[in-house]
């Protein structure tokens, strides 16, 4: 396939280029990674004619502020006590671990 991604916030250049490349090519996989552009939804990418949508780093950017608040609340009252709230609780997370239920 091929992989396309733009620093272009309002996605014009992506649109053009995938309809202009699907009229070629209708069989090649389009990937796209909205991670700029990202105001148009999964049907819009469709309708483009592009099959995969990779959200890059959107898990990475959401994990950094709670793991700061976490980390700000443990030097804060020199425990972790007051973070517990914050956090997952370890059964839950033994429980993503297949056998471990």
């Amino acid at each position: 396939g091929v992989m396309i991604h733009s620093k272009e916030k309002n996605g014009e250049e992506i649109k053009t280029f995938c309809r202009e490349f699907r009229k070629e090519y209708t069989e090649i996989p389009i990937v796209l990674v909205p991670t700029t552009y990202n105001q148009f939804t999964e049907d819009d990418f469709r309708d483009w004619g592009a099959n995969i949508i990779i959200y890059a780093n959107h898990m990475l950017r959401s994990s950094y502020p709670a793991m700061f608040t976490v980390a700000k609340t443990i030097l804060e009252n020199g425990r972790s006590l007051e973070a517990d709230p914050l956090c997952m609780p370890i059964k839950q997370i033994l429980e993503l671990i297949p056998g471990t239920k």
